[in-house]
């Protein structure tokens, strides 16, 4: 089995894969801890221990372990947790990993790991071109050729960091708990705000494929994850994957790829 663990700026995402001849990857588990960037190495051991116990995993079936990272100041610690579990360093993920993409971006360095596990994962498992949408602190959209050539993307707000950021800096707007809304028409405060995020997300994200298809002039596949993704995707009109765990699982794909 291996380890994957994504360092993002909110939460710490582990998960536990087996190759699968079929579907590519079987994931085991699956946990979150905070991302707390003050956090020393006993720290996060504490959380992964008890995140492991609690699914019922013996750290001695890991094989190995992969690890990428949006907050730099943590790539030390949580590498040193995983030598500690599993007694050999992760496979780190950087931008200069091998994904099988080609970069069409005038600084590749400037893209998010976690946008390019993603984008590899997609472009391994499904038809070409193809926009992957990750919901989380932001919302990225990435796309793809036919010729696995990453072309770039979109960077929006996500669902949580615009709520907060109303509820923030209008003072008669309250903070509202993310839900899925049964009606687009809001009758009261809470419900407008939670339409306007929600709602208005889905709304993005079909009104953003549409036009990103007409530039392309074809069809692309969507694929559809990330924490937040839940309370949207289901509103969303354009034919789509939802894939929660796509992340780890291009992680346990790169893992193998860049294991040498």
């Amino acid at each position: 089995m291996i380890l994957t663990i994504d360092i993002g700026n909110t939460t710490v995402s582990l998960g536990g894969l087996e190759r699968d001849p079929e579907q590519g990857y079987t994931v085991h588990f699956c946990g979150k801890i905070d991302t707390v960037p003050a956090w020393k190495t006993t720290d996060y051991l504490r959380e992964i221990r008890w995140l492991l116990k609690k699914k019922k995993c013996d750290p001695s079936v890991f094989e190995g372990a992969v690890l990428s990272s949006v907050v730099p100041c943590l790539i030390a610690p949580l590498s040193s947790c995983v030598r500690i579990i599993t007694g050999k360093p992760p496979v780190l993920i950087t931008k200069d990993s091998r994904t099988g993409l080609t970069m069409q971006v005038p600084d590749p360095s400037q893209v998010g790991l976690d946008r390019l596990v993603d984008a590899a994962w997609v472009a391994n498992q499904f038809p070409l071109p193809a926009v992957t949408v990750d919901m989380g602190t932001a919302t990225t959209f990435n796309v793809l050729d036919e010729d696995r050539r990453f072309l770039g993307g979109i960077i929006a707000p996500g669902l949580d960091t615009s709520l907060s950021a109303l509820s923030d800096r209008a003072a008669q707007l309250p903070n509202v708990d993310l839900d899925t809304p049964d009606y687009v028409i809001g009758r009261n405060t809470q419900e407008c705000m939670l339409s306007g995020a929600v709602v208005g997300t889905a709304a993005m994200v079909d009104g953003m494929v549409s036009r990103i298809e007409s530039e392309l002039g074809k069809p692309v596949t969507l694929v559809i994850t990330g924490g937040l993704a839940r309370y949207v995707e289901q509103l969303c009109s354009h034919p789509h994957v939802y894939d929660p765990h796509l992340l780890s699982k291009g992680l346990a794909l790169l893992y193998e790829q860049n294991l040498a």
